[in-house]
């Protein structure tokens, strides 16, 4: 589990094909800290550290991730958000974050509001997930909090430091970023559907 509050940004250093699956060798001020088998999110995906090299680590994509998710359009050079998973009694800053993508978006609108930043993201409606005003959503890992919500989009208000410390600061229009709703809300429009 995880809390979308990022520790750090991590840099795509090296990319591997193999097969279906794509290995990406990530450097990141914390990488000498993990181990092997421990579970970090990368762009709010929960990938699995299968290597270590000094300050670089090792995780792999299978083709179900990369077919959810925008981990295969990443680049030698890219930034990736990462974050370790949430310690049992330690601070629980953001909001439930599974590590689990649910679908990607497309970055629509980027308006400067003179200190801050909206970004306006547009996803398919047919796969059933939900926002609502005020309420949480995980872009790219980070938790934010929605400030417009239509059935197709949504709006969040990004400050500097956060534009700052992930990689919202290369999120253009047109960009692709990983969404996983509000596992309460998900489990609320399950239950709904079921009774009808």
């Amino acid at each position: 589990m995880f809390t979308g509050i990022i520790e750090t940004l991590g840099k795509i250093e090296h990319i591997e094909h193999e097969k279906s699956n794509i290995h990406f060798y990530v450097s990141s001020p914390i990488s000498n800290e993990f181990k092997i088998d421990q579970s970090v999110s990368h762009n709010g995906v929960c990938l699995t550290v299968v290597g270590l090299d000094d300050q670089v680590h090792k995780v792999t994509a299978i083709d179900e991730t990369l077919q959810k998710t925008n981990l295969a359009q990443l680049k030698t050079g890219d930034l990736v958000n990462i974050e370790r998973c949430t310690l049992a009694g330690g601070r629980f800053d953001g909001h439930i974050v599974q590590g689990h993508v649910d679908q990607t978006a497309i970055c629509i609108k980027k308006t400067d509001e003179n200190g801050s930043f909206i970004f306006t993201f547009q996803y398919d409606p047919n796969k059933q997930n939900i926002t609502v005003e005020k309420g949480s959503i995980t872009v790219n890992g980070i938790s934010l909090t929605v400030v417009d919500s239509r059935d197709d989009r949504f709006s969040v208000a990004i400050i500097p430091y956060t534009l700052e410390h992930t990689n919202l600061q290369q999120v253009e229009v047109g960009s692709t970023v990983n969404i996983e709703f509000d596992i309460i809300g998900k489990y609320v429009t399950k239950i709904m559907a079921m009774r009808g």
